[in-house]
């Protein structure tokens, strides 16, 4: 497809390209890691642990895990957006039900403190909260 709007042989107008998505999409995963990262960051100067079980979390892993779980919600966005007839809701139902499924391991983490547990669920949040709406609004 070379623009925005083509018309496809037998299957109607597609109005959005793959840029649509995937480029918007990558700018959303960058500022949800960055979201992430200031939870972290802020946690950590309030004196937070961030410690599982004995192992500090390095400010750079939340960094990254935000940045490659997003860059799969961006994956299923685009599923959606493919095979689903309504794609937007399709993708918020099961976004948020992964982001809730997330919060399982942090909240049964061994040896870990309430500040800890408290700081790892808002940077789901945090993530959720950018990534989410932003790619929902790619998907209408």
């Amino acid at each position: 497809m070379s623009g925005p709007t083509s018309i496809a042989p037998d299957a109607g107008p597609v109005t959005t390209t793959h840029h649509a998505l995937w480029l918007p999409g990558l700018a959303f995963a960058a500022g949800g890691a960055v979201a992430a990262t200031v939870v972290a960051a802020a946690a950590d100067a309030a004196g937070v642990s961030l410690e599982i079980a004995g192992e500090r979390i390095p400010l750079l892993g939340f960094t990254q895990l935000a940045f490659v779980f997003s860059v799969v919600g961006i994956a299923l966005a685009a599923a959606f957006r493919r095979w689903s007839g309504r794609p937007a809701r399709a993708f918020v139902r099961t976004a948020v039900a992964l982001v809730a499924v997330s919060l399982l391991p942090d909240l049964l983490a061994p040896d870990t403190d309430a500040a800890t547990r408290v700081t790892l669920i808002a940077t789901h949040i945090a993530v959720a909260a950018l990534v989410i709406p932003g790619l929902r609004s790619r998907l209408r």
